[in-house]
């Protein structure tokens, strides 16, 4: 007897991971992997791991699970998914949390401290000492504060920084020195010395950061975003850094992506870019695997399925 089938794809699979995940899915289900780019016949799929477009979505009437390898769930809520509410999403929660946080304090590193002078001087050859400061004693500003948010907060706190957030559930919260609503965001921006977006993309959050919360901001902070760019308005933001709104910026996130060769934020002398990479480290790939090894298991056994993305809320 043939097993319920199952589309499998992404992550760059190799042999070894696909029986791993046939183990754990058992008899009950058939794992198809296809190739990357090959079309897919979703007639009788009825879930599948990865991206799946509005065309296979109406060729799959079967279908009633979709997992997503991200931990963000914003570029899966289209047209045909939206029609389809009998379809649980599942997403990989947490899986990126360490990288992001790790990185949000290396571009907070980088940008306090100039690293770009370093490197600079390394390229030719210059010792050339600079006064630059230090990150215990100031105060960082957690812009969400899901599992990134919770361990980036843990991290500043080691270093001796005072942690602020805002999330949009209330309550305080024992991980952070004040925890603030979101509708008084521009009563928490103007304490902190750092402010990092670590929330997700959802209707709520979307320019979330205009020109009264850049400029709420005080003019020595940095703004660092390793989530989504479109927390924060593209407009509000180049002239936050063109007119010393705040002193500089570290981008992983950004609005359009890849970032155009023609973007002004190449070259500027106060923005680090990176190319929306915190989170892409051999762990967060394994994490990404575990939660789908785990619920291909819960899904074969008819069991809750977790890390259900909340389509009202949108992650």
């Amino acid at each position: 007897m043939t097993g319920l089938p199952v589309v499998v794809r992404g992550l760059g699979l190799d042999d070894a991971e696909r029986q791993e995940l046939r183990d754990a899915a058992g008899p009950g289900l058939d794992l198809r992997f296809p190739a990357d780019g090959a079309d897919v016949d979703f007639t009788d799929v009825v879930a599948a791991v990865g991206r799946v477009g509005d065309a296979e979505l109406a060729a799959a009437p079967a279908l009633r699970w979709i997992h997503l390898w991200t931990a963000g769930a914003d570029h899966a809520f289209t047209p045909g998914l939206l029609a389809r509410p009998e379809i649980t999403l599942s997403a990989s929660a947490g899986n990126g949390a360490v990288g992001l946080a790790e990185h949000a304090i290396l571009l907070l590193l980088l940008l306090d401290r100039g690293g770009w002078h370093w490197a600079r001087a390394q390229r030719e050859h210059r010792w050339d000492p600079a006064t630059h400061g230090e990150l215990a004693g100031r105060t960082i500003g957690l812009v969400g504060f899901g599992n990134a948010g919770r361990h980036l907060a843990g991290i500043a706190r080691g270093m001796g920084m005072r942690v602020l957030a805002t999330r949009r559930t209330a309550g305080d919260d024992p991980a952070v020195d004040a925890m603030y609503p979101p509708d008084r965001l521009t009563r928490m921006l103007p304490e902190c010395d750092a402010v990092v977006v670590t929330a997700p993309l959802t209707p709520q959050t979307r320019g979330l950061l205009g020109e009264a919360e850049f400029r709420a901001m005080k003019p020595t902070a940095y703004y660092v975003n390793v989530s989504r760019g479109e927390v924060a308005d593209a407009d509000a933001l180049d002239r936050a850094l063109d007119e010393g709104w705040i002193a500089g910026a570290g981008l992983d996130a950004h609005h359009v992506e890849p970032l155009p060769p023609g973007s002004p934020l190449w070259d500027r002398p106060n923005v680090l870019v990176t190319p929306h990479n915190g989170s892409t480290s051999r762990q967060s790939r394994r994490r990404s695997f575990d939660t789908v090894a785990a619920n291909l298991r819960r899904f074969a056994a008819g069991a809750p399925l977790a890390s259900v993305v909340d389509r009202t809320a949108g992650y």
